[in-house]
């Protein structure tokens, strides 16, 4: 799908960029723009209502679907896997989970208080995410 068929139900909508518009949100009582619609290279309909409104609630409001948002998959082919978008606080949360469990073992450790191989197994685990993470961010994965 393109985005033409979203925006064409939408009031007040205006080109923010290529390929980004901004719109009254059809499914709130919005005074001025608080919906983003984007449409990626893939044909793929990006919605983000800023005022909290669910994007099923948004494409329901102008007699769409969900499924509407995305272009046709060919018969026969299958899409390819793509990696999960992860939100930056979710991350930092996670690191900071993993980093309290080093802090308790490291702590543990020096107080000499012997670890079990389930306390050898969950440190393993965390120093591996904490590594895994460092290369996504650093780019050597």
């Amino acid at each position: 799908m393109s985005a033409a068929p979203l925006l064409d139900r939408l009031h007040q909508v205006r080109a923010t960029g290529p390929s980004r518009w901004v719109a009254r949100c059809p499914s709130h009582d919005d005074r001025s723009p608080s919906l983003a619609v984007r449409e990626i290279d893939d044909g793929t309909v990006l919605i983000k209502c800023f005022a909290g409104c669910a994007a099923t609630d948004v494409v329901a409001a102008v007699g769409l679907t969900f499924k509407d948002l995305f272009p046709a998959c060919p018969v026969g082919h299958a899409r390819k896997p793509s990696r999960a978008w992860l939100d930056a606080r979710d991350v930092l949360a996670c690191l900071a989970t993993e980093g309290q469990i080093l802090a308790i073992a490291a702590n543990d450790w020096r107080s000499g208080s012997p670890f079990s191989q389930e306390d050898t197994d969950r440190i393993t685990r965390a120093a591996g995410r904490i590594r895994s993470a460092w290369g996504v961010f650093n780019g050597s994965r």
